[in-house]
């Protein structure tokens, strides 16, 4: 039960993540460049929740007991 837990947080924080990036390329159309659309996501915490979440969901799946 723990494995299924655990996977369920690293999807909720990489879809919060996935999220947020896209929200946050609305700025695109306002005149914002790429580099500085990279810089301002570099400096959020809640866009560094899709990477810790896609790691947290790879390991479960490659430390699970449950492999077929």
């Amino acid at each position: 039960m723990g494995y299924i837990f655990l996977f369920l947080i690293g999807f909720g924080l990489a879809v919060t993540g996935g999220v947020t990036l896209i929200a946050y390329m609305n700025f695109l159309p306002a005149g914002v460049s790429w580099g500085e659309y990279f810089l301002f996501v570099s400096g959020r915490l809640e866009c560094y929740f899709l990477p810790i979440g896609l790691l947290i969901m790879t390991f479960v799946i490659y430390t699970s007991p449950f492999k077929p």
